[in-house]
């Protein structure tokens, strides 16, 4: 395995957050997007990962904003995301 692969194994790990909701949207993001991002928006990703899952929560629910627009971005379009699922 390959550097890039090992590092994609990981990403999908740490999407995988033991909250259900955070779970399914972070992973169907990750595997319909993730290869189709730029540097910049897969570096913003795995930024986002590294937030608590309260924070991802209040951000992926609606109920708070990230401050950083590039995150602000990445949350909108995890939210378009979800709402074409629902």
């Amino acid at each position: 395995m390959d550097e890039a692969e090992f590092k994609k194994r990981r990403l999908r790990w740490k999407c995988r957050r033991g909250m259900l909701e955070l779970d399914i949207l972070l992973v169907n993001y990750f595997n319909r997007c993730y290869d189709t991002l730029d540097l910049v928006q897969q570096q913003s990703f795995e930024a986002l990962l590294e937030q608590e899952d309260v924070v991802l929560y209040a951000w992926l629910m609606g109920e708070e904003q990230p401050h950083d627009v590039f995150l602000q971005k990445l949350v909108a379009d995890i939210g378009a995301l979800r709402a074409r699922m629902e």
